[in-house]
């Protein structure tokens, strides 16, 4: 990129420290959208071992990151959402429960279980972009990192998406 001195100037895309310090000071702005992507995708799963499982994979493939195909955010978040949908995997259906263990619904959770029932609904991959988009706060060109396609795509998907909530969340009388 050239300097209004006509001098060029050198972009240094820095990746992850080698040392245990430096790679902490790394991750750690990145660890609360991480945690947030984990309890969404890692639906029964524990979400602190599903982080757990992400930061020991980044650490072990540090080596692999590449600053020029995305932001660390973007990258640690397509391993959080990877190892999230392998716990999700892994966990058995809960038994049922007893009528005396339902807990009472209160009025002004009724919205939030009408939405998050909605967004399970969803096909994997448009709820991976709503995740990414609006729930982990990224960019349209950081969720088409952690999704691995185009921004176009990341689009096309977020809108096929909103279509389907608006048709899950009609209300109908």
């Amino acid at each position: 990129m050239p300097t209004m001195t006509g001098e060029a100037v050198v972009v240094v895309v820095m990746g992850p420290p080698g040392d245990g310090p430096g790679f902490v000071a790394w991750v750690r702005p990145h660890v609360g959208a991480m945690a947030r992507l984990a309890g969404r995708l890692g639906v029964g799963a524990d979400r602190d071992d599903i982080v757990q499982e992400a930061l020991a994979r980044a650490w072990v493939k540090r080596g692999q990151y590449d600053g020029s195909r995305g932001t660390a955010s973007a990258w640690l978040l397509a391993i959080t959402a990877d190892q999230a949908r392998k716990a999700a995997r892994r966990v058995r259906p809960a038994g049922v429960l007893e009528e005396q263990d339902v807990p009472g619904v209160r009025p002004d959770v009724e919205g939030r279980i009408d939405v998050g029932q909605a967004l399970g609904e969803l096909p994997p991959r448009q709820r991976l972009a709503v995740d990414c988009f609006y729930f982990a706060d990224l960019s349209v060109s950081d969720t088409a990192a952690v999704m691995g396609c185009s921004e176009g795509t990341v689009k096309s998907t977020l809108s096929d998406a909103r279509a389907r909530l608006r048709t899950l969340l009609e209300v109908r009388e």
